[in-house]
């Protein structure tokens, strides 16, 4: 029995997409159609807007933090003009002497400035951070000169005592650990304190004995010499061409300003002879106990 085919189309499962027909297999799909781009304006909203708000919040809190923000900005020139000279006179050292050595070195100068700063604020005086120079070490510019011998004295004397702590405390880290680096420091440390004693120009110890005598400049002056003579360094020969305008002071007629200023007490003598000649005592002794003694 002859039957008609089926006409009804197949049907399509939706997981299965249909095939292209052969005849429009050549012809290309549809252009993708982009949709409407913002303008500028709209793209610098986007972002100007919530930067704004965002800076406005910020501005608030500052405002609120000035007190605490403003005075240390202060201070930045400060931190860099103290902490660059600071690199620099390390990588300088640690170029001859290697950087563990370079950074105790200068650390302990550093701990010897901090003694005049603290003297100088103790005082009432203004001073500047202390500013370092590779091989020649550091200094703090005073502001303001010193009223009298007796000011001008203990801002000398502080780097010397704070600064023969800091040699101390590394003798004390090598008592305990035994680190020969430690010992050097030390040593080292209580040279450098030592030498800045010397009665002399506007080294620590000519500074100090205007409240004892000027007249001790010159002792100080034959033994810059002779340091000079039989350790050649330009930085002695400075010294002593920076102690000369001084030294010739004590020559000339004087007004009564100028006397008054090397005015001072008994007591106040007394009290800085104690510390010059104790500290001067105390280096010869610590520089005895760090030496290193070659082997024989």
């Amino acid at each position: 029995m002859n039957s008609e085919p089926d006409q009804t189309p197949p049907v399509v499962p939706p997981w299965q997409t249909p095939a292209v027909p052969a005849e429009n297999a050549s012809q290309p799909p549809p252009a993708f159609i982009k949709p409407p781009q913002p303008s500028l304006w709209e793209r610098l909203k986007r972002v100007v807007l919530p930067l704004a708000g965002a800076l406005l919040v910020v501005a608030k809190y500052l405002g609120k933090l000035k007190f605490v923000v403003v005075p240390l900005l202060k201070f930045i020139p400060a931190i860099i003009k103290t902490g660059g000279s600071m690199l620099v006179t390390i990588w300088f050292y640690a170029l001859n002497m290697g950087w563990r050595f370079g950074v105790g070195f200068v650390l302990l100068i550093f701990v010897h400035e901090c003694g005049h700063l603290l003297a100088a604020r103790r005082i009432g005086l203004k001073v500047g951070a202390p500013v370092f120079i590779p091989f020649m070490g550091a200094f703090i510019a005073l502001k303001e000169a010193p009223r009298n011998a007796w000011i001008e004295a203990q801002v000398g004397i502080g780097g010397p005592l704070l600064g023969s702590l800091g040699a101390l405390a590394c003798y004390g880290v090598y008592a305990i650990s035994g680190m020969p680096l430690f010992r050097v420091l030390a040593y080292t440390g209580f040279f450098v304190n030592l030498f800045n004693l010397t009665p002399v120009g506007f080294l620590d110890g000519g500074r100090v004995v205007t409240a004892l005598s000027p007249w001790l400049w010159l002792v100080g002056l034959p033994v810059m010499i002779w340091l000079a003579m039989n350790h050649f360094n330009p930085i002695l020969f400075l010294v002593i061409v920076a102690s000369l305008p001084r030294l010739f002071f004590l020559f000339k007629e004087k007004s009564t300003e100028e006397r008054r200023y090397f005015e001072v007490t008994p007591q106040q003598r007394a009290i800085m002879a104690l510390l010059y000649f104790g500290l001067l005592g105390l280096l010869v002794s610590g520089m005895g106990i760090t030496q290193l003694h070659p082997a024989r």
